[in-house]
């Protein structure tokens, strides 16, 4: 079992690398089930793993000029102060137990677990349907796309202070569908504010959590050649299999994680 959790923890970079998106959504999933970290621990480890791994990533795709600084900036000027505030706030005031339905014991454990599988679900079946747009949209429309990226901000700010998620699930949807960025560009601009999210709510947890720093650097270590595989492969893979093939595997890992959750409360 230690070996696959350390080989799922290569693709959790590879996710990253090739999509813009994605390795939280194996992160927080390998660290449950594969290393038998809480759900909650694991998302805090998740945000520093997916942190870390993102700003290599997003430092390799700068390189290539596939990283839009000013849309990455707008998103991460609500998005960090939203996750951040989250997770240092919000997050320690939650309960253990929340609440019954019957005699089932709904647990923030598995509340978290499940809304973070819902989430995968909606964002996948918005990739897989999506048609393609017309590039620049944002340069068509300054203004309402600053508003729209803005609100999205925060949305993505809580989704990744609550859940752990680094938001490139959603964060990748908004980039290709509301502002009809290119593929390649929006997985580049995607892992920085990833990144940026990530490691902001990362440090949001300090003081909460006793951390495993050994454990933390080791998988990140490992991610991180990941990252770089991804990107690799992504130079040879045409831009909409991406997106479509991204809304079949986060669908897969949504479906999966409800059910296992739902056989949880039995």
């Amino acid at each position: 079992m230690e070996i696959t959790a350390y080989i799922a923890s290569v693709f959790i970079g590879v996710s990253l690398g090739l999509i813009g998106g994605g390795g939280s959504i194996l992160t927080v999933p390998v660290l449950v089930y594969l290393f038998g970290i809480s759900p909650i621990l694991s998302t805090s480890y998740s945000l520093f793993i997916v942190g870390s791994t993102s700003l290599v990533g997003a430092y390799n795709n700068y390189r290539k000029g596939s990283v839009k600084i000013k849309t990455a900036l707008l998103f991460g000027s609500t998005s960090i102060t939203t996750v951040f505030l989250t997770r240092k706030l919000l997050i320690p005031m939650i309960p253990g137990d929340l609440f019954r339905i019957g005699e089932l014991r709904i647990t923030e454990p598995i509340l978290t677990m499940i809304l973070f599988a819902a989430l995968m679900v909606a964002a996948s079946i918005g990739m897989i349907r999506s048609k393609e747009r017309k590039p620049g949209c944002f340069e068509c429309d300054l203004i309402g796309n600053m508003i729209r990226m803005l609100l999205s901000g925060v949305g993505i700010g809580l989704t990744t202070g609550i859940l752990g998620a680094g938001g490139g699930f959603l964060l990748i949807p908004t980039l290709v569908l509301v502002l009809g960025m290119p593929m390649k560009e929006a997985v580049g601009t995607s892992l920085l504010v990833i990144a940026l999210n990530s490691l902001i709510g990362f440090a949001g947890d300090m003081g909460h959590f006793i951390i495993d720093w050994i454990f933390l650097i080791k998988i990140t270590a490992i991610s991180m050649t990941g990252v770089l595989i991804g990107g690799a492969v992504a130079k040879r893979i045409n831009a909409t299999y991406l997106k479509k093939g991204f809304g079949w595997f986060v669908l897969v890992m949504g479906i999966y994680i409800i059910s296992t959750e739902l056989l949880h409360l039995k």
